[in-house]
């Protein structure tokens, strides 16, 4: 009788980002599809909701409960240290006890927003180890990348990817950056972004002229290098986006907030005390289905976080991204929206609203054009689930049903 396969997932999931958890849907629905005899578990960051939301056992990814809160007390750094030794022995055993990990997509290759090196880099770091030593084969699934300045969390990413056994990326500039950091992506693909492949909702009925408007936000202070005037970024984040919002409640225009993590909170009771209008509301979205179902009752998106971005593209919305990485400028780039990116950490409302106006003209054709990207990413993931069928599982058959992990 043939043994089941043993899947892990890893990485920041339940942790309160929809685009993690999207990546996560996503991977999820190819092993049903493809592998229904897997059985599979996560080690995440937080596993009570992994296990409410996706039906999986799940396992906490560190054992010192307040990891990413900031130490300044002996008794809590210590605790920080003993679990980075913990830490090492917990990821050892799971891993072992695995035939594969999936790092579902996100971006773990990089460090664009504010990072320290002993945080997720070392945690991915154990699991590629981890894999090495006891044969588990570690892939990381179109994920992203980028180069890194900062010396000890350049090493473990770098050391992070050299391990794994299955490497693909979401775009070009990763494949590029992880080449640039001293691995050999002679083997490596480039695929669309996992969430790609999540089913997309019906479109919604028009809202008519003047149609409503999805503004993502962010909680955005800039990224790892940018610590030394991360509040400066933020206020001109900050006064951009209302400045920019208030314009659109003078014409007219409803705006509806979206966001992509529960951090982003914050941004949102700001934006909506300063402009104080009818007009502007919130989404309480809860995962990348609710963010599209939102998008596609609007005439227009302008986001920032990049899976807004992406959940914005999926539905054929003309969109506008307010871009702090490369990963965005890639993104839209490969949608045919190259012209309509704006850097966030210098956000002009004026030139914003250029922006916008130049992208609604276009409306009609801008949504051809996404139509016919979308069915091109669809088929690309399709061969990206094929390689990874044959890169992890070259010997399963196919039974069922997905059943759980002891």
């Amino acid at each position: 009788m043939k043994t089941a396969t043993r899947v892990g997932v890893f990485g920041l999931l339940g942790s309160g980002n929809l685009g993690n958890d999207g990546s996560l849907e996503a991977v999820l629905g190819y092993l049903r599809a493809e592998h229904p005899e897997a059985v599979v578990d996560a080690l995440c960051g937080g596993p009570e909701v992994v296990t409410a939301r996706f039906g999986i056992p799940a396992t906490r990814l560190h054992w010192n409960r307040a990891e990413y809160r900031t130490a300044s007390r002996a008794g809590a750094i210590a605790a920080k240290g003993l679990g980075k030794l913990v830490d090492a022995f917990r990821t050892a055993a799971w891993v072992r006890r695995h035939d594969v990990v999936i790092v579902p997509g996100m971006g773990v290759l990089e460090a664009t927003l504010p990072l320290r090196p002993w945080g997720f880099p070392y945690a991915l770091f154990l699991l590629c180890a981890s894999g090495r030593l006891f044969g588990t084969r570690v892939a990381l699934v179109s994920v992203g990348a980028a180069e890194i300045g900062n010396r000890p969390t350049r090493a473990l990413v770098r050391w992070s990817a050299r391990l794994a056994a299955y490497r693909s990326y979401r775009d070009a500039p990763s494949r590029d950056a992880m080449r640039a950091m001293g691995v050999d992506t002679t083997r490596d693909e480039v695929y669309p972004d996992l969430a790609f492949s999540l089913p997309t909702p019906p479109a919604g009925t028009p809202s008519g002229p003047p149609g409503r408007v999805c503004v993502g936000v962010m909680d955005f202070h800039g990224g790892n290098d940018d610590r030394a005037r991360a509040e400066e970024i933020h206020r001109r984040y900050l006064e951009g986006t209302i400045r920019f919002v208030r314009a659109l409640v003078e014409e007219g225009r409803p705006v509806r907030l979206l966001t992509g993590d529960r951090c982003d909170a914050p941004v949102v009771a700001a934006i909506l005390d300063a402009v104080d209008s009818p007009l502007v509301t919130a989404a309480e979205a809860t995962s990348l289905a609710d963010l599209m179902n939102e998008i596609t009752a609007a005439d227009t998106v302008v986001a920032i976080r990049y899976h807004n971005l992406i959940c914005a593209l999926k539905t054929g919305t003309p969109t506008l991204a307010v871009t702090y990485a490369a990963k965005s400028d890639a993104l839209m780039a490969g949608m045919g929206l190259a012209a309509y990116c704006h850097p966030a950490r210098e956000i002009d409302a004026d030139r914003l609203l250029d922006q916008f106006r130049a992208l609604e003209k276009r409306s009609a054709e801008l949504r051809q054009t996404l139509t016919e990207r979308n069915q091109a990413a669809a088929r690309q993931l399709e061969h990206q689930f094929t390689a990874l069928t044959a890169a992890l599982f070259p010997a399963t058959g196919h039974a069922h049903t997905l059943r759980e992990a002891p």
